[in-house]
Protein backbone atom coordinates (compact mmCIF):
# COMPACT_ATOMS: atom_id res chain seq x y z
CA UNK A 1 0.00 0.00 0.00
CA UNK A 2 1.30 3.30 -1.09
CA UNK A 3 1.09 6.21 1.39
CA UNK A 4 1.47 9.87 0.55
CA UNK A 5 3.76 11.32 2.83
CA UNK A 6 3.36 15.00 4.17
CA UNK A 7 5.90 16.96 3.09
CA UNK A 8 8.04 18.62 6.02
CA UNK A 9 9.09 22.39 5.71
CA UNK A 10 10.58 23.03 2.45
CA UNK A 11 13.48 24.77 4.20
CA UNK A 12 13.79 22.02 5.66
CA UNK A 13 13.39 19.20 2.97
CA UNK A 14 17.26 19.14 1.76
CA UNK A 15 18.27 19.64 5.14
CA UNK A 16 20.80 16.71 6.60
CA UNK A 17 21.19 15.66 10.32
CA UNK A 18 24.67 16.56 12.53
CA UNK A 19 26.32 13.28 13.26
CA UNK A 20 29.44 11.95 14.03
CA UNK A 21 30.49 9.08 12.21
CA UNK A 22 30.45 5.78 15.02
CA UNK A 23 33.10 3.36 13.55
CA UNK A 24 33.77 0.27 15.76
CA UNK A 25 37.64 1.43 15.81
CA UNK A 26 40.43 0.25 18.91
CA UNK A 27 41.75 4.26 18.40
CA UNK A 28 38.48 6.66 18.39
CA UNK A 29 39.40 10.08 18.37
CA UNK A 30 36.88 11.63 16.52
CA UNK A 31 33.69 13.27 19.35
CA UNK A 32 35.68 15.03 21.35
CA UNK A 33 35.42 13.13 24.53
CA UNK A 34 36.89 12.69 27.62
CA UNK A 35 39.46 10.21 27.05
CA UNK A 36 39.52 9.13 30.98
CA UNK A 37 35.95 7.94 32.55
CA UNK A 38 35.14 9.67 35.99
CA UNK A 39 36.49 8.36 39.12
CA UNK A 40 35.00 5.05 40.96
CA UNK A 41 33.35 7.22 43.92
CA UNK A 42 31.33 9.09 41.18
CA UNK A 43 30.10 5.84 40.01
CA UNK A 44 28.77 4.63 43.49
CA UNK A 45 27.58 7.69 44.03
CA UNK A 46 25.02 7.18 41.18
CA UNK A 47 24.42 3.70 42.32
CA UNK A 48 23.45 5.08 45.19
CA UNK A 49 21.68 8.06 44.38
CA UNK A 50 19.63 5.65 41.56
CA UNK A 51 19.03 3.04 44.31
CA UNK A 52 16.61 5.66 46.34
CA UNK A 53 15.01 7.33 43.44
CA UNK A 54 10.80 7.34 43.91
CA UNK A 55 10.53 5.88 39.96
CA UNK A 56 7.08 6.48 40.01
CA UNK A 57 7.38 10.26 41.09
CA UNK A 58 7.97 12.90 38.13
CA UNK A 59 11.98 14.71 38.55
CA UNK A 60 12.07 18.00 40.17
CA UNK A 61 10.73 20.23 37.30
CA UNK A 62 13.35 23.22 37.88
CA UNK A 63 16.40 20.84 39.37
CA UNK A 64 16.64 23.32 42.02
CA UNK A 65 19.25 21.00 43.63
CA UNK A 66 21.68 20.44 40.74
CA UNK A 67 20.75 24.25 39.59
CA UNK A 68 22.09 25.35 43.45
CA UNK A 69 25.31 23.52 43.00
CA UNK A 70 26.12 24.48 39.85
CA UNK A 71 25.46 27.87 41.27
CA UNK A 72 27.42 27.74 44.33
CA UNK A 73 30.40 25.96 41.91
CA UNK A 74 30.53 29.42 40.01
CA UNK A 75 29.59 31.78 42.87
CA UNK A 76 26.37 33.05 40.92
CA UNK A 77 22.46 33.06 42.14
CA UNK A 78 20.48 30.04 41.45
CA UNK A 79 18.08 31.81 38.97
CA UNK A 80 21.15 32.69 36.94
CA UNK A 81 21.40 29.14 36.26
CA UNK A 82 19.44 26.70 33.29
CA UNK A 83 19.85 22.92 33.04
CA UNK A 84 19.18 20.68 30.07
CA UNK A 85 20.06 18.05 28.12
CA UNK A 86 23.43 18.77 27.14
CA UNK A 87 24.48 22.28 26.26
CA UNK A 88 22.69 21.94 22.85
CA UNK A 89 19.35 21.53 24.34
CA UNK A 90 20.52 24.61 26.27
CA UNK A 91 21.00 26.10 22.77
CA UNK A 92 18.28 24.90 21.09
CA UNK A 93 15.75 26.47 24.11
CA UNK A 94 17.72 29.81 23.39
CA UNK A 95 16.26 30.09 19.69
CA UNK A 96 13.09 28.18 20.69
CA UNK A 97 12.70 31.16 23.12
CA UNK A 98 14.34 34.31 20.86
CA UNK A 99 14.76 33.34 17.70
CA UNK A 100 12.01 32.09 14.72
CA UNK A 101 10.49 33.53 11.52
CA UNK A 102 11.56 37.47 10.91
CA UNK A 103 14.14 36.99 13.23
CA UNK A 104 18.27 36.53 12.95
CA UNK A 105 21.00 34.88 14.43
CA UNK A 106 24.89 35.81 13.82
CA UNK A 107 27.33 32.61 13.65
CA UNK A 108 31.43 33.09 12.26
CA UNK A 109 32.35 30.62 10.22
CA UNK A 110 33.77 28.19 10.71
CA UNK A 111 32.22 27.16 13.75
CA UNK A 112 30.38 24.80 15.51
CA UNK A 113 27.45 23.97 12.99
CA UNK A 114 24.88 23.37 15.64
CA UNK A 115 24.09 27.10 15.84
CA UNK A 116 23.26 27.64 12.45
CA UNK A 117 21.31 24.19 12.44
CA UNK A 118 19.00 24.95 15.07
CA UNK A 119 18.44 28.26 13.68
CA UNK A 120 17.85 26.74 10.47
CA UNK A 121 15.07 24.51 12.55
CA UNK A 122 13.59 27.26 14.19
CA UNK A 123 12.49 29.45 11.39
CA UNK A 124 15.75 32.03 11.98
CA UNK A 125 17.80 33.21 9.48
CA UNK A 126 21.60 33.01 9.93
CA UNK A 127 23.66 35.61 8.66
CA UNK A 128 27.30 34.01 8.66
CA UNK A 129 30.49 36.50 9.46
CA UNK A 130 33.90 35.10 8.42
CA UNK A 131 36.97 34.18 10.15
CA UNK A 132 40.26 34.70 8.28
CA UNK A 133 42.89 32.69 6.60
CA UNK A 134 44.14 31.65 9.81
CA UNK A 135 40.64 30.90 11.28
CA UNK A 136 40.70 34.50 13.56
CA UNK A 137 38.23 36.81 13.68
CA UNK A 138 38.79 40.12 13.63
CA UNK A 139 36.94 42.01 16.17
CA UNK A 140 35.72 44.97 14.03
CA UNK A 141 34.62 42.90 11.20
CA UNK A 142 32.56 40.82 14.02
CA UNK A 143 31.14 44.67 14.94
CA UNK A 144 30.11 45.44 11.25
CA UNK A 145 28.01 42.15 11.04
CA UNK A 146 26.47 42.39 14.70
CA UNK A 147 25.65 45.87 14.02
CA UNK A 148 24.43 45.59 10.26
CA UNK A 149 22.32 42.33 10.95
CA UNK A 150 21.09 43.49 13.73
CA UNK A 151 20.44 39.58 15.07
CA UNK A 152 18.36 38.80 18.27
CA UNK A 153 21.23 36.22 18.93
CA UNK A 154 24.73 36.44 18.16
CA UNK A 155 27.22 33.46 18.94
CA UNK A 156 30.40 33.24 20.07
CA UNK A 157 32.04 30.07 20.36
CA UNK A 158 35.76 30.08 22.44
CA UNK A 159 37.28 27.70 22.07
CA UNK A 160 36.10 27.22 19.14
CA UNK A 161 34.71 24.19 18.13
CA UNK A 162 36.49 23.37 15.39
CA UNK A 163 39.60 25.27 15.70
CA UNK A 164 40.34 24.95 18.79
CA UNK A 165 40.91 28.28 19.15
CA UNK A 166 39.85 30.97 22.11
CA UNK A 167 38.30 34.23 21.13
CA UNK A 168 40.21 37.11 22.80
CA UNK A 169 38.96 39.04 25.77
CA UNK A 170 38.82 41.99 23.88
CA UNK A 171 36.82 41.16 20.82
CA UNK A 172 34.37 39.37 23.70
CA UNK A 173 33.87 43.02 24.99
CA UNK A 174 33.72 44.56 21.70
CA UNK A 175 30.69 42.33 20.35
CA UNK A 176 28.92 42.41 23.48
CA UNK A 177 28.81 46.44 23.07
CA UNK A 178 27.84 45.90 19.86
CA UNK A 179 25.17 43.62 20.82
CA UNK A 180 23.96 45.89 23.73
CA UNK A 181 23.34 48.39 20.79
CA UNK A 182 21.50 46.40 18.85
CA UNK A 183 18.99 44.71 21.31
CA UNK A 184 19.92 41.64 20.63
CA UNK A 185 21.75 38.98 22.90
CA UNK A 186 25.59 37.56 23.15
CA UNK A 187 25.81 33.77 23.67
CA UNK A 188 29.00 32.64 24.46
CA UNK A 189 29.56 28.64 23.82
CA UNK A 190 32.29 27.60 26.43
CA UNK A 191 31.97 23.57 26.08
CA UNK A 192 35.28 23.82 25.76
CA UNK A 193 36.29 26.74 28.30
CA UNK A 194 38.15 24.55 30.75
CA UNK A 195 41.40 23.65 28.67
CA UNK A 196 41.52 27.42 27.84
CA UNK A 197 43.32 30.63 30.06
CA UNK A 198 39.95 32.44 30.37
CA UNK A 199 36.38 32.52 30.54
CA UNK A 200 33.57 35.12 29.33
CA UNK A 201 31.79 33.66 33.05
CA UNK A 202 32.96 36.79 35.11
CA UNK A 203 31.26 38.85 32.38
CA UNK A 204 27.63 37.97 33.45
CA UNK A 205 25.02 40.00 34.74
CA UNK A 206 21.90 40.42 35.44
CA UNK A 207 22.45 44.19 33.50
CA UNK A 208 24.14 42.76 30.75
CA UNK A 209 22.68 40.44 27.61
CA UNK A 210 25.31 37.57 27.56
CA UNK A 211 24.50 34.01 28.72
CA UNK A 212 27.45 31.62 29.09
CA UNK A 213 26.72 27.81 28.25
CA UNK A 214 28.88 24.93 29.54
CA UNK A 215 28.47 20.88 29.32
CA UNK A 216 29.43 18.31 31.60
CA UNK A 217 30.18 16.03 28.50
CA UNK A 218 33.93 17.16 28.32
CA UNK A 219 35.51 18.64 31.92
CA UNK A 220 33.63 15.81 33.78
CA UNK A 221 33.62 12.81 31.77
CA UNK A 222 29.51 12.55 31.29
CA UNK A 223 28.90 12.40 27.72
CA UNK A 224 27.08 9.54 27.96
CA UNK A 225 24.55 11.51 30.78
CA UNK A 226 23.64 14.51 28.26
CA UNK A 227 24.15 17.32 30.84
CA UNK A 228 24.84 20.76 30.09
CA UNK A 229 23.71 24.36 31.35
CA UNK A 230 23.58 27.98 31.01
CA UNK A 231 24.53 30.64 32.98
CA UNK A 232 23.21 34.37 32.17
CA UNK A 233 20.96 36.76 33.72
CA UNK A 234 17.91 35.60 35.70
CA UNK A 235 15.26 37.72 33.04
CA UNK A 236 17.09 35.40 30.30
CA UNK A 237 16.31 31.98 32.27
CA UNK A 238 12.72 33.00 33.11
CA UNK A 239 11.79 32.85 30.03
CA UNK A 240 13.96 29.55 29.52
CA UNK A 241 11.61 27.96 32.10
CA UNK A 242 8.47 28.82 30.73
CA UNK A 243 9.17 27.60 26.95
CA UNK A 244 11.20 24.38 27.82
CA UNK A 245 9.24 21.12 28.19
CA UNK A 246 8.24 19.89 31.44
CA UNK A 247 10.21 17.60 33.38
CA UNK A 248 12.98 17.62 30.10
CA UNK A 249 15.35 16.68 32.89
CA UNK A 250 15.10 13.38 33.91
CA UNK A 251 16.19 12.31 38.00
CA UNK A 252 19.04 10.60 37.19
CA UNK A 253 20.74 12.91 34.92
CA UNK A 254 20.01 15.62 37.64
CA UNK A 255 21.47 12.95 40.17
CA UNK A 256 25.09 12.33 37.87
CA UNK A 257 25.14 15.95 37.78
CA UNK A 258 25.08 16.68 41.92
CA UNK A 259 27.48 13.65 42.11
CA UNK A 260 29.99 14.85 39.43
CA UNK A 261 30.30 18.34 41.53
CA UNK A 262 31.50 16.41 45.00
CA UNK A 263 34.85 15.17 42.56
CA UNK A 264 36.12 19.19 41.38
CA UNK A 265 39.92 17.62 42.46
CA UNK A 266 39.26 14.53 39.80
CA UNK A 267 37.85 17.09 37.00
CA UNK A 268 40.89 19.11 37.46
CA UNK A 269 43.31 16.19 37.13
CA UNK A 270 41.76 15.19 34.12
CA UNK A 271 42.24 18.59 32.49
CA UNK A 272 45.47 18.90 33.26
CA UNK A 273 46.80 15.50 31.89
CA UNK A 274 44.71 16.42 28.50
CA UNK A 275 46.40 19.73 28.54
CA UNK A 276 49.65 18.38 28.49
CA UNK A 277 49.22 15.63 26.20
CA UNK A 278 47.67 18.16 23.91
CA UNK A 279 50.85 20.12 24.39
CA UNK A 280 52.78 17.07 23.39
CA UNK A 281 50.67 16.79 20.29
CA UNK A 282 50.94 20.15 19.51
CA UNK A 283 55.06 19.81 20.12
CA UNK A 284 54.86 16.32 17.28
CA UNK A 285 53.21 18.21 14.56
CA UNK A 286 55.90 21.24 14.15
CA UNK A 287 57.92 17.90 13.30
CA UNK A 288 55.04 16.54 10.21
CA UNK A 289 54.16 18.22 6.81
CA UNK A 290 50.67 19.45 8.51
CA UNK A 291 49.47 22.65 9.28
CA UNK A 292 48.06 22.87 12.92
CA UNK A 293 46.26 25.53 15.03
CA UNK A 294 46.99 26.65 18.12
CA UNK A 295 44.23 24.94 20.12
CA UNK A 296 43.15 25.84 23.79
CA UNK A 297 40.51 22.76 23.51
CA UNK A 298 40.26 18.95 23.71
CA UNK A 299 40.91 18.67 20.36
CA UNK A 300 43.79 19.85 17.30
CA UNK A 301 43.08 20.93 14.21
CA UNK A 302 45.59 19.99 11.46
CA UNK A 303 45.65 19.51 7.96
CA UNK A 304 48.46 17.70 5.98
CA UNK A 305 50.65 19.87 3.14
CA UNK A 306 51.88 17.15 1.51
CA UNK A 307 48.85 14.54 0.88
CA UNK A 308 45.22 14.93 0.50
CA UNK A 309 43.54 15.09 3.80
CA UNK A 310 40.20 12.78 2.70
CA UNK A 311 43.22 10.15 2.10
CA UNK A 312 44.87 10.72 5.00
CA UNK A 313 41.86 10.60 6.80
CA UNK A 314 41.37 6.80 5.13
CA UNK A 315 44.72 5.83 6.23
CA UNK A 316 44.21 6.54 9.76
CA UNK A 317 41.13 4.37 9.96
CA UNK A 318 42.41 1.57 7.82
CA UNK A 319 44.61 1.36 10.55
CA UNK A 320 42.07 1.24 13.35
CA UNK A 321 42.30 5.12 13.98
CA UNK A 322 39.21 7.29 13.44
CA UNK A 323 39.96 11.37 13.79
CA UNK A 324 37.02 13.72 12.25
CA UNK A 325 36.99 14.91 9.09
CA UNK A 326 36.37 18.06 8.25
CA UNK A 327 37.03 18.65 4.87
CA UNK A 328 33.12 19.67 4.33
CA UNK A 329 32.87 22.20 6.90
CA UNK A 330 32.98 25.93 5.74
CA UNK A 331 37.02 27.00 5.12
CA UNK A 332 38.16 23.63 6.22
CA UNK A 333 38.97 21.77 3.12
CA UNK A 334 41.49 19.21 3.97
CA UNK A 335 41.31 19.56 7.37
CA UNK A 336 41.38 16.98 10.34
CA UNK A 337 40.24 17.15 14.01
CA UNK A 338 41.82 14.72 16.62
CA UNK A 339 40.60 14.37 19.69
CA UNK A 340 43.11 14.37 22.85
CA UNK A 341 43.03 10.80 23.65
CA UNK A 342 44.81 8.92 26.34
CA UNK A 343 48.45 8.46 26.50
CA UNK A 344 48.80 5.37 24.61
CA UNK A 345 46.24 6.38 21.76
CA UNK A 346 47.59 9.68 21.30
CA UNK A 347 51.07 7.56 20.90
CA UNK A 348 49.40 5.01 18.51
CA UNK A 349 47.64 8.13 16.47
CA UNK A 350 51.05 9.83 16.12
CA UNK A 351 52.65 6.76 15.09
CA UNK A 352 50.02 5.98 12.32
CA UNK A 353 49.85 9.53 11.02
CA UNK A 354 53.86 10.06 11.07
CA UNK A 355 54.01 5.96 9.12
CA UNK A 356 51.32 7.87 6.69
CA UNK A 357 53.25 11.66 6.08
CA UNK A 358 56.65 9.58 5.34
CA UNK A 359 58.27 11.19 8.42
CA UNK A 360 60.55 10.68 11.26
CA UNK A 361 59.37 9.69 14.70
CA UNK A 362 57.28 12.82 15.90
CA UNK A 363 56.44 10.96 19.12
CA UNK A 364 57.95 12.94 21.51
CA UNK A 365 58.88 13.05 25.08
CA UNK A 366 56.09 12.71 26.97
CA UNK A 367 54.73 14.50 29.70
Amino acid sequence: MNVQQPPVRDDLAAMVGYHSPQVDVSIRLNTNESPQPPPAGFRQAITDAVAELDWNRYPNRSAVALRTAIAAFHGVDLGQVFAANGSNEVLQTLLLTYGGPGRRVVTFEPTYALHSHIATIVGTKVVKGERDHKFRLDSTHAVDVVTEAKPIITFLCSPNNPTGLAEDPELVDRVLAAVIATGGLLVVDEAYAEFASWTSLDRVDESVPLVVTRTFSKTWSMAAARLGYMVGPSWVTDKLEAVVLPYHLDAVTQAAGLAALNFVDDMNDRVANIVRERERILAAFERLPVECWNSQSIFVLFRPTEQDGNAVWQKLLDRDVLVRNCATWPGLDGCLRVTIGTEQENDVFLGALTEILGAESAQGARP
